[in-house]
Order: C-alpha cells, then sequence, then structure tokens
C-alpha cells in the first residue's frame, strides 16, 4: 500500500511538471537547437582531417558527434539555477514544509523536459542526417540499451553535483556562480567538444578518474559504437553516484538545518 502511494505521488509529479512543461515547448525547441555544439565540432575536425590523428574514420566520428548531441539533451541538468531563484523568491520555505524533499520536484522537472525535449532532438537529427547521409545507421539492441543506461546515469552524475552546488544557496546567493567555473571542464573534459581518446596521453592518465569523460564520451561511444571499456566506464559512473548521493544528503541536512535556524 505503501508503495502504491508513493508511485501515485511520483506519477502525479510527473504529469504536472510535463503539462508545465508542454507549455514552454517552443523555448524548450529553442534549448535543443541550443545543444548542436557537437555539429560545429564536427565539422571542425572533419574539415581539418583531426580525425586521422586518432585512426577515427570520418562516419565514426560523425556518429559520435551525433551521440554526444543525443547525450547531452537528455543529461543536461540546470537545478541549480531553478533552486537559486527558489530560495531568492522564498518559494524553499513553503517546499520544507511538504512531506517530499524539493529536489524530486526538480527531478521529475528534468524527465518531464526530456520527455517534451525528445521529438525536437529527433528533428535535428534528421536534417543531420539529411546533410551526412552516409552516417545514417541505427544502433544495435544491445548498444542503444546500454546507452540509454548510461546516459541516465550520466544525468544523475550531473544532477547530483548540481544539487551539491544548490545546496550552498543557504551559505550564499550566488551559487549558480560555482557552476559557470565547473561548467569550463566539463565542456572540455567530458567529450562534448572533442573525444576522449584524441587527448595526450599524460592527460587521459588522470582524467579518467574525474566524472567528466563520464558525462558525455562514455555513453556518447557506447551508443555510436566505438571500442570502449563498457564493464569500467559503468562502475566509475556508479561509483561516483555512490559517492555523490551522501555528500549531497550531508550538504542538504546541514543546510537545511541552518536556514531554519535563522527563520526561527
Amino acid at each position: 500500500m505503501v508503495s502504491n502511494l508513493i508511485k501515485n505521488k511520483i506519477s502525479t509529479l510527473l504529469k504536472v511538471q510535463y503539462s508545465t512543461m508542454m507549455e514552454y515547448r517552443v523555448e524548450i525547441a529553442l534549448w535543443a537547437i541550443s545543444g548542436i555544439i557537437p555539429f560545429f565540432m564536427l565539422n571542425i575536425w572533419t574539415n581539418n582531417n583531426l580525425n586521422e590523428s586518432i585512426n577515427i574514420s570520418n562516419i565514426m566520428l560523425s556518429r559520435y558527434f551525433l551521440c554526444a548531441f543525443f547525450v547531452r539533451q537528455f543529461s543536461v541538468v540546470w537545478v541549480v539555477f531553478s533552486f537559486e531563484e527558489d530560495s531568492l523568491l522564498g518559494k524553499v520555505s513553503p517546499y520544507l514544509i511538504q512531506p517530499l524533499n524539493p529536489f524530486f520536484r526538480y527531478f521529475a522537472q528534468h524527465l518531464a523536459e526530456q520527455i517534451t525535449r525528445f521529438p525536437f532532438a529527433l528533428v535535428i537529427a534528421f536534417f543531420f542526417f539529411i546533410f551526412n547521409p552516409e552516417s545514417i545507421w541505427i544502433p544495435n539492441l544491445g548498444s542503444l540499451f546500454l546507452g540509454i543506461i548510461s546516459t541516465f546515469l550520466s544525468f544523475l552524475i550531473q544532477f547530483l553535483i548540481q544539487s551539491i552546488i544548490a545546496c550552498l544557496c543557504f551559505w550564499t546567493e550566488k551559487a549558480s556562480s560555482i557552476e559557470r567555473l565547473l561548467f569550463i571542464p566539463t565542456l572540455f573534459l567530458s567529450g562534448l567538444l572533442a573525444p576522449v581518446v584524441s587527448f595526450p596521453e599524460y592527460v587521459k592518465s588522470w582524467i579518467y578518474l574525474t566524472p567528466f569523460p563520464y558525462l558525455i564520451d562514455f555513453p556518447a561511444n557506447l551508443l555510436s559504437g566505438n571500442p570502449i571499456n563498457v564493464i569500467g566506464g559503468f562502475i566509475m559512473q556508479i561509483l561516483w553516484i555512490i559517492l555523490f548521493f551522501p555528500l549531497f544528503r550531508k550538504i542538504w541536512t546541514t543546510g537545511t538545518k541552518k536556514y531554519t535556524a535563522m527563520g526561527s
């Protein structure tokens, strides 16, 4: 009975957030279009024959950047900006007296936005194939299944990272500034601008110990069929989730205690 009650709450929350996101579908379409950075990078790579240095064909490189586009579309997170705005507007206080952690609300918002974004991403991929017909392919079911799981795990990692930063709003009004600083290494080390395999050896020796390659590069390689250490990649994604979740819980608990103490 308890499990059914939880399922009903989650289902209702998702439906409400999906209805809200449908009202902003034009804006979501623009967000989807704004995520075409991988296609610009593909153009730079192919026009300068940079792929020859890492022994990747133009077709496989095209598929990699297309998959990087999809992974980015369905793992992008903005919770720190939402929480910061709600904190400044005083919306956090009523959220705290509700039985559901506010971050479940933001989590549902992201899932609803991804569902709304999906058809726009397909349209963009359709036009990509029109201009790159040699890249047309359908991933096998195994790669597709593992890629979807890996993309979701990437989303969880990024959601936890931003949630940790968002909790800093209990101490500062500009937690989003910290997120913007984190965006720089994410942009360059995640595989969004270039496959991590193209990095120098001395960079790869430590970059795989960070969460960044598992945000874009690992899921994109899985989807595109490029050789990748599947088991090792999933282990690292799960380890980062296991590391970030208790850290988030600790900062959230400490922050809410400080917040309620100041408000009492």
